[in-house]
Protein backbone atom coordinates (compact mmCIF):
# COMPACT_ATOMS: atom_id res chain seq x y z
CA UNK A 1 0.00 0.00 0.00
CA UNK A 2 1.63 3.23 -1.08
CA UNK A 3 -0.90 5.84 -0.04
CA UNK A 4 0.24 8.50 2.40
CA UNK A 5 -2.37 8.44 5.17
CA UNK A 6 -3.49 11.73 6.64
CA UNK A 7 -2.08 12.47 10.08
CA UNK A 8 -4.58 12.85 12.87
CA UNK A 9 -4.18 15.92 15.05
CA UNK A 10 -5.98 17.51 17.94
CA UNK A 11 -4.13 20.40 19.60
CA UNK A 12 -5.53 21.97 22.76
CA UNK A 13 -9.27 21.60 22.55
CA UNK A 14 -9.72 22.05 18.83
CA UNK A 15 -8.97 19.76 15.94
CA UNK A 16 -6.71 20.38 12.99
CA UNK A 17 -6.92 18.28 9.87
CA UNK A 18 -3.90 17.84 7.64
CA UNK A 19 -3.73 16.79 4.01
CA UNK A 20 -0.84 16.61 1.60
CA UNK A 21 -1.59 18.59 -1.56
CA UNK A 22 0.92 19.02 -4.34
CA UNK A 23 3.79 18.36 -1.95
CA UNK A 24 2.66 21.09 0.45
CA UNK A 25 0.87 20.88 3.78
CA UNK A 26 -2.67 22.23 3.95
CA UNK A 27 -3.89 23.09 7.45
CA UNK A 28 -7.52 23.81 8.29
CA UNK A 29 -9.37 24.33 11.57
CA UNK A 30 -12.25 21.91 12.05
CA UNK A 31 -14.76 20.65 14.56
CA UNK A 32 -13.04 18.36 17.05
CA UNK A 33 -13.06 14.88 15.56
CA UNK A 34 -10.95 11.97 16.65
CA UNK A 35 -10.29 9.39 13.95
CA UNK A 36 -10.54 6.08 15.72
CA UNK A 37 -8.34 3.15 14.82
CA UNK A 38 -10.05 -0.22 15.09
CA UNK A 39 -9.12 -2.41 18.02
CA UNK A 40 -9.54 -6.17 18.26
CA UNK A 41 -12.90 -7.31 19.59
CA UNK A 42 -12.82 -8.51 23.18
CA UNK A 43 -13.15 -12.22 23.79
CA UNK A 44 -16.42 -13.17 25.40
CA UNK A 45 -15.23 -16.35 27.05
CA UNK A 46 -11.70 -15.56 28.18
CA UNK A 47 -10.80 -19.18 27.41
CA UNK A 48 -8.22 -20.57 25.05
CA UNK A 49 -9.25 -20.54 21.41
CA UNK A 50 -6.70 -23.17 20.38
CA UNK A 51 -4.59 -25.37 22.66
CA UNK A 52 -1.77 -22.83 22.95
CA UNK A 53 -3.63 -19.58 22.23
CA UNK A 54 -5.19 -17.64 25.07
CA UNK A 55 -7.80 -14.91 24.72
CA UNK A 56 -5.31 -12.03 24.77
CA UNK A 57 -3.28 -13.46 21.91
CA UNK A 58 -6.40 -14.44 19.96
CA UNK A 59 -7.81 -10.94 20.29
CA UNK A 60 -4.61 -9.34 19.06
CA UNK A 61 -4.55 -11.68 16.08
CA UNK A 62 -8.30 -11.08 15.57
CA UNK A 63 -8.49 -14.82 15.22
CA UNK A 64 -11.52 -16.66 13.89
CA UNK A 65 -11.38 -20.46 13.99
CA UNK A 66 -13.71 -21.99 11.42
CA UNK A 67 -16.21 -24.65 12.57
CA UNK A 68 -16.05 -28.09 10.95
CA UNK A 69 -16.24 -29.24 8.33
CA UNK A 70 -13.42 -27.04 7.07
CA UNK A 71 -12.72 -26.84 3.35
CA UNK A 72 -9.55 -27.29 1.37
CA UNK A 73 -7.71 -24.02 0.81
CA UNK A 74 -7.65 -23.00 -2.89
CA UNK A 75 -4.43 -24.20 -4.48
CA UNK A 76 -2.25 -21.99 -6.69
CA UNK A 77 1.16 -21.95 -8.32
CA UNK A 78 3.27 -18.78 -8.44
CA UNK A 79 6.98 -17.85 -8.45
CA UNK A 80 8.91 -17.04 -5.27
CA UNK A 81 11.64 -14.48 -4.55
CA UNK A 82 14.28 -16.98 -5.66
CA UNK A 83 12.68 -17.56 -9.06
CA UNK A 84 11.32 -20.99 -8.10
CA UNK A 85 7.78 -22.13 -8.83
CA UNK A 86 5.82 -22.66 -5.62
CA UNK A 87 2.44 -24.34 -5.14
CA UNK A 88 0.43 -24.24 -1.94
CA UNK A 89 -0.19 -27.98 -2.27
CA UNK A 90 3.53 -28.76 -2.07
CA UNK A 91 3.44 -27.81 1.62
CA UNK A 92 1.11 -30.59 2.68
CA UNK A 93 2.51 -32.01 5.90
CA UNK A 94 3.37 -28.51 7.15
CA UNK A 95 1.29 -25.65 8.56
CA UNK A 96 1.02 -22.61 6.28
CA UNK A 97 0.50 -19.02 7.41
CA UNK A 98 -0.77 -17.31 4.26
CA UNK A 99 -0.95 -13.52 3.80
CA UNK A 100 -1.46 -11.11 0.91
CA UNK A 101 1.08 -8.30 0.66
CA UNK A 102 2.10 -5.40 -1.58
CA UNK A 103 5.76 -5.62 -2.63
CA UNK A 104 5.95 -1.82 -2.61
CA UNK A 105 4.24 -1.43 0.78
CA UNK A 106 6.06 0.66 3.35
CA UNK A 107 3.47 0.85 6.10
CA UNK A 108 1.36 -1.93 7.58
CA UNK A 109 3.15 -4.73 5.69
CA UNK A 110 6.40 -3.73 7.41
CA UNK A 111 4.83 -4.73 10.72
CA UNK A 112 3.85 -8.13 9.35
CA UNK A 113 7.43 -8.63 8.15
CA UNK A 114 8.76 -7.97 11.64
CA UNK A 115 6.12 -10.22 13.16
CA UNK A 116 7.14 -13.01 10.78
CA UNK A 117 10.79 -12.73 11.80
CA UNK A 118 9.81 -12.89 15.49
CA UNK A 119 7.36 -15.75 14.90
CA UNK A 120 10.02 -17.76 13.12
CA UNK A 121 12.42 -17.25 16.03
CA UNK A 122 9.72 -18.25 18.53
CA UNK A 123 9.09 -21.48 16.64
CA UNK A 124 12.58 -22.80 17.31
CA UNK A 125 12.90 -26.35 15.99
CA UNK A 126 9.22 -26.32 14.98
CA UNK A 127 10.08 -23.85 12.19
CA UNK A 128 10.77 -26.81 9.92
CA UNK A 129 7.04 -27.65 10.09
CA UNK A 130 5.72 -24.14 9.35
CA UNK A 131 5.79 -22.00 6.18
CA UNK A 132 5.08 -18.28 6.03
CA UNK A 133 3.72 -17.69 2.53
CA UNK A 134 3.08 -14.17 1.22
CA UNK A 135 1.31 -13.47 -2.08
CA UNK A 136 2.13 -10.23 -3.88
CA UNK A 137 -1.00 -8.30 -4.90
CA UNK A 138 0.61 -5.26 -6.54
CA UNK A 139 -0.33 -5.47 -10.25
CA UNK A 140 2.20 -2.76 -11.19
CA UNK A 141 5.21 -4.54 -9.70
CA UNK A 142 5.03 -8.25 -10.43
CA UNK A 143 8.69 -9.08 -11.10
CA UNK A 144 10.61 -11.64 -9.07
CA UNK A 145 13.14 -8.91 -8.34
CA UNK A 146 10.37 -6.84 -6.71
CA UNK A 147 9.42 -9.51 -4.16
CA UNK A 148 13.09 -10.33 -3.59
CA UNK A 149 13.99 -6.70 -2.94
CA UNK A 150 11.08 -6.25 -0.52
CA UNK A 151 11.98 -9.42 1.38
CA UNK A 152 15.61 -8.35 1.68
CA UNK A 153 14.71 -4.79 2.72
CA UNK A 154 12.38 -5.96 5.50
CA UNK A 155 14.58 -8.42 7.33
CA UNK A 156 13.25 -11.62 5.78
CA UNK A 157 16.26 -12.50 3.65
CA UNK A 158 17.59 -14.91 6.26
CA UNK A 159 14.25 -16.56 7.05
CA UNK A 160 14.37 -19.93 5.23
CA UNK A 161 10.66 -20.70 5.60
CA UNK A 162 9.51 -17.33 4.20
CA UNK A 163 8.18 -17.44 0.64
CA UNK A 164 7.02 -14.28 -1.16
CA UNK A 165 5.41 -15.27 -4.45
CA UNK A 166 4.32 -13.34 -7.50
CA UNK A 167 3.03 -13.92 -11.01
CA UNK A 168 1.29 -12.15 -13.84
CA UNK A 169 -1.32 -9.51 -13.10
CA UNK A 170 -4.03 -12.01 -13.98
CA UNK A 171 -2.55 -14.77 -11.84
CA UNK A 172 -2.20 -12.74 -8.65
CA UNK A 173 -5.70 -11.31 -9.09
CA UNK A 174 -7.12 -14.81 -9.42
CA UNK A 175 -5.38 -15.99 -6.25
CA UNK A 176 -6.58 -12.98 -4.24
CA UNK A 177 -10.09 -13.49 -5.55
CA UNK A 178 -10.07 -17.19 -4.65
CA UNK A 179 -9.48 -16.19 -1.01
CA UNK A 180 -11.95 -13.28 -1.20
CA UNK A 181 -9.19 -10.76 -0.44
CA UNK A 182 -10.10 -7.32 -1.74
CA UNK A 183 -7.51 -5.49 -3.84
CA UNK A 184 -7.98 -1.98 -5.26
CA UNK A 185 -5.34 -0.57 -7.60
CA UNK A 186 -5.29 2.92 -9.08
CA UNK A 187 -3.48 2.88 -12.46
CA UNK A 188 -2.91 6.64 -12.34
CA UNK A 189 -1.18 6.82 -8.97
CA UNK A 190 -0.26 3.10 -8.75
CA UNK A 191 -1.61 3.12 -5.20
CA UNK A 192 -2.71 -0.31 -3.97
CA UNK A 193 -5.10 -1.06 -1.12
CA UNK A 194 -5.59 -4.67 -0.07
CA UNK A 195 -7.14 -6.86 2.58
CA UNK A 196 -5.04 -7.74 5.61
CA UNK A 197 -6.25 -11.28 6.26
CA UNK A 198 -3.88 -13.97 7.53
CA UNK A 199 -5.03 -17.51 6.72
CA UNK A 200 -4.01 -20.57 8.76
CA UNK A 201 -3.88 -23.74 6.69
CA UNK A 202 -3.32 -27.11 8.36
CA UNK A 203 -0.96 -29.87 7.12
CA UNK A 204 -3.79 -31.53 5.17
CA UNK A 205 -4.32 -28.32 3.17
CA UNK A 206 -7.53 -27.22 4.91
CA UNK A 207 -8.24 -23.62 5.81
CA UNK A 208 -8.79 -23.81 9.56
CA UNK A 209 -8.94 -20.15 10.54
CA UNK A 210 -7.93 -16.62 9.76
CA UNK A 211 -6.85 -13.42 11.49
CA UNK A 212 -5.78 -9.95 10.47
CA UNK A 213 -2.64 -7.86 10.62
CA UNK A 214 -2.55 -4.11 11.13
CA UNK A 215 -2.52 -1.90 14.21
CA UNK A 216 -2.44 -4.84 16.60
CA UNK A 217 0.57 -6.37 14.88
CA UNK A 218 2.72 -3.48 16.14
CA UNK A 219 2.90 -5.46 19.41
CA UNK A 220 5.53 -7.58 17.73
CA UNK A 221 6.38 -9.98 20.55
CA UNK A 222 2.80 -11.02 21.32
CA UNK A 223 1.56 -10.97 17.72
CA UNK A 224 4.55 -13.00 16.50
CA UNK A 225 4.03 -15.50 19.31
CA UNK A 226 0.33 -15.82 18.46
CA UNK A 227 1.05 -16.49 14.78
CA UNK A 228 3.67 -19.08 15.64
CA UNK A 229 1.54 -20.83 18.27
CA UNK A 230 -1.51 -20.97 16.03
CA UNK A 231 0.55 -22.56 13.27
CA UNK A 232 2.01 -25.15 15.64
CA UNK A 233 -1.42 -25.96 17.07
CA UNK A 234 -2.47 -27.16 13.61
CA UNK A 235 0.27 -29.82 13.50
CA UNK A 236 -0.36 -33.46 14.48
CA UNK A 237 -0.54 -33.87 18.25
CA UNK A 238 2.95 -35.34 18.50
CA UNK A 239 4.51 -32.29 16.85
CA UNK A 240 2.70 -29.65 18.90
CA UNK A 241 4.64 -27.63 21.43
CA UNK A 242 4.44 -24.36 23.31
CA UNK A 243 6.49 -21.84 21.36
CA UNK A 244 8.55 -19.02 22.87
CA UNK A 245 7.37 -15.46 23.35
CA UNK A 246 4.95 -13.68 25.70
CA UNK A 247 1.33 -14.77 26.06
CA UNK A 248 0.06 -11.49 27.49
CA UNK A 249 0.51 -7.90 26.38
CA UNK A 250 2.65 -5.67 28.59
CA UNK A 251 1.41 -2.43 27.02
CA UNK A 252 -0.48 0.13 29.05
CA UNK A 253 -2.34 3.32 28.21
CA UNK A 254 -4.20 4.30 25.09
CA UNK A 255 -2.99 6.45 22.21
CA UNK A 256 -6.08 8.67 21.99
CA UNK A 257 -5.71 12.12 20.49
CA UNK A 258 -6.15 14.83 23.09
CA UNK A 259 -5.50 12.42 25.98
CA UNK A 260 -2.27 11.82 27.84
CA UNK A 261 0.30 10.04 25.67
CA UNK A 262 1.16 6.48 26.76
CA UNK A 263 3.92 6.70 29.34
CA UNK A 264 6.56 4.06 28.70
CA UNK A 265 10.23 3.89 29.58
CA UNK A 266 12.63 2.35 27.07
CA UNK A 267 16.38 1.66 27.12
CA UNK A 268 18.69 3.70 24.96
CA UNK A 269 19.64 2.04 21.71
CA UNK A 270 23.00 0.36 22.21
CA UNK A 271 23.14 1.22 25.93
CA UNK A 272 20.59 -0.80 27.87
CA UNK A 273 21.87 0.55 31.21
CA UNK A 274 20.28 3.93 30.45
CA UNK A 275 16.61 4.57 29.76
CA UNK A 276 14.10 7.37 29.39
CA UNK A 277 10.37 7.98 29.04
CA UNK A 278 8.75 8.63 25.68
CA UNK A 279 5.66 10.29 27.17
CA UNK A 280 6.90 13.77 26.35
CA UNK A 281 9.09 16.40 27.93
CA UNK A 282 7.18 18.73 30.23
CA UNK A 283 7.24 22.28 28.92
CA UNK A 284 8.17 21.54 25.31
CA UNK A 285 6.83 19.68 22.29
CA UNK A 286 8.12 16.18 21.71
CA UNK A 287 8.42 14.42 18.33
CA UNK A 288 8.53 10.63 18.67
CA UNK A 289 9.50 8.84 15.46
CA UNK A 290 9.04 5.05 15.26
CA UNK A 291 11.37 3.41 12.74
CA UNK A 292 13.35 0.31 11.86
CA UNK A 293 16.49 -0.28 9.83
CA UNK A 294 14.58 -2.93 7.85
CA UNK A 295 12.01 -0.33 6.70
CA UNK A 296 13.21 1.32 3.49
CA UNK A 297 10.84 4.27 3.93
CA UNK A 298 12.38 4.87 7.37
CA UNK A 299 15.82 4.89 5.75
CA UNK A 300 14.65 7.65 3.42
CA UNK A 301 12.94 9.65 6.18
CA UNK A 302 15.61 9.69 8.89
CA UNK A 303 17.77 12.46 7.32
CA UNK A 304 14.62 14.62 7.22
CA UNK A 305 14.06 13.96 10.94
CA UNK A 306 17.62 15.01 11.69
CA UNK A 307 17.28 18.15 9.55
CA UNK A 308 14.07 19.12 11.33
CA UNK A 309 15.75 18.47 14.68
CA UNK A 310 18.57 20.84 13.76
CA UNK A 311 16.21 23.56 12.51
CA UNK A 312 13.76 23.41 15.42
CA UNK A 313 16.54 23.29 17.98
CA UNK A 314 16.19 22.84 21.72
CA UNK A 315 12.60 24.10 21.78
CA UNK A 316 11.46 20.66 20.55
CA UNK A 317 12.53 17.28 21.90
CA UNK A 318 13.17 14.57 19.30
CA UNK A 319 13.16 10.86 20.16
CA UNK A 320 13.66 7.97 17.76
CA UNK A 321 12.13 4.61 18.72
CA UNK A 322 13.65 1.60 16.96
CA UNK A 323 11.01 -1.14 16.70
CA UNK A 324 11.88 -4.86 16.90
CA UNK A 325 15.24 -4.43 15.23
CA UNK A 326 18.60 -6.16 15.84
CA UNK A 327 20.47 -3.68 18.07
CA UNK A 328 23.74 -3.82 16.13
CA UNK A 329 22.11 -3.21 12.75
CA UNK A 330 19.96 -0.40 14.14
CA UNK A 331 22.87 1.37 15.83
CA UNK A 332 25.04 1.13 12.71
CA UNK A 333 22.20 2.45 10.57
CA UNK A 334 21.63 5.45 12.85
CA UNK A 335 25.34 6.28 12.95
CA UNK A 336 25.54 6.15 9.17
CA UNK A 337 22.72 8.70 8.96
CA UNK A 338 24.39 11.10 11.40
CA UNK A 339 21.50 11.10 13.88
CA UNK A 340 22.17 13.31 16.92
CA UNK A 341 18.88 13.06 18.83
CA UNK A 342 18.32 10.25 21.39
CA UNK A 343 17.38 6.82 20.08
CA UNK A 344 15.56 4.21 22.15
CA UNK A 345 15.09 0.46 21.64
CA UNK A 346 11.57 -1.04 21.51
CA UNK A 347 12.80 -4.60 21.16
CA UNK A 348 9.43 -6.32 21.59
CA UNK A 349 7.17 -3.70 20.03
CA UNK A 350 5.79 -2.74 23.45
CA UNK A 351 5.78 1.00 22.76
CA UNK A 352 4.65 0.54 19.17
CA UNK A 353 1.73 -1.51 20.44
CA UNK A 354 0.79 1.07 23.06
CA UNK A 355 0.79 3.82 20.44
CA UNK A 356 -1.19 1.54 18.08
CA UNK A 357 1.01 2.37 15.14
CA UNK A 358 -0.47 1.05 11.87
CA UNK A 359 2.87 0.91 10.05
CA UNK A 360 6.40 2.25 9.80
CA UNK A 361 7.53 4.95 9.82
CA UNK A 362 5.14 6.52 12.31
CA UNK A 363 5.43 9.86 14.09
CA UNK A 364 3.63 11.07 17.21
CA UNK A 365 3.78 14.65 18.47
CA UNK A 366 3.19 15.24 22.17
CA UNK A 367 2.36 18.65 23.62
CA UNK A 368 4.07 20.42 26.54
CA UNK A 369 1.31 19.14 28.83
CA UNK A 370 1.88 15.50 27.83
CA UNK A 371 -1.21 15.28 25.59
CA UNK A 372 -1.01 13.38 22.31
CA UNK A 373 -1.60 15.93 19.55
CA UNK A 374 -0.63 14.26 16.26
CA UNK A 375 -0.52 10.71 14.90
CA UNK A 376 1.04 10.41 11.45
CA UNK A 377 1.65 7.24 9.47
CA UNK A 378 4.17 7.49 6.64
CA UNK A 379 7.11 9.72 5.92
CA UNK A 380 7.57 13.39 6.68
CA UNK A 381 9.79 15.76 4.76
CA UNK A 382 11.80 18.11 6.97
CA UNK A 383 9.76 21.05 5.69
CA UNK A 384 6.43 19.37 6.46
CA UNK A 385 7.45 18.44 9.97
CA UNK A 386 8.92 21.86 10.71
CA UNK A 387 5.78 23.59 9.46
CA UNK A 388 3.53 21.30 11.48
CA UNK A 389 5.43 21.78 14.74
CA UNK A 390 5.70 25.53 14.25
CA UNK A 391 1.95 25.67 13.58
CA UNK A 392 1.28 23.79 16.80
CA UNK A 393 3.58 26.10 18.74
CA UNK A 394 1.66 29.14 17.48
CA UNK A 395 -1.81 27.71 18.09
Amino acid sequence: MTETPQPEARPRGRAMTFAWAGGGLVVAAAIAVIVAIGLPHASASGTEVEPGINAAAADLLQLDVLPPPVLMAPDFTLTDQHGHQVSLSQYKGRSVVLSFNDDQCEDVCTLLAQDTVVADQDLGAAARDVVFLGVNVNPFHTAVSDVATWSDAHGLHGTPNWEFVTGSTTQIAQVADSYHVSVTADPTTQNVTHGVEVFFIDPTGREVGFGQFGTGSASTALYGHAMAQMAVDLLPSGARTHVAGPTQSSTTGDAVLGASAPDLTLPELGNASRSRSIAGTHGSYTVVNFWSSTCSACVQEMPAMENAHQVLGSSVTFLGVDVSDPTGAASAFARSRGVTYPLLADANGTAAGAYRIPGLPFTAIIGPDGKLLVRHTGTFTAEQLEYLVQTLQQS
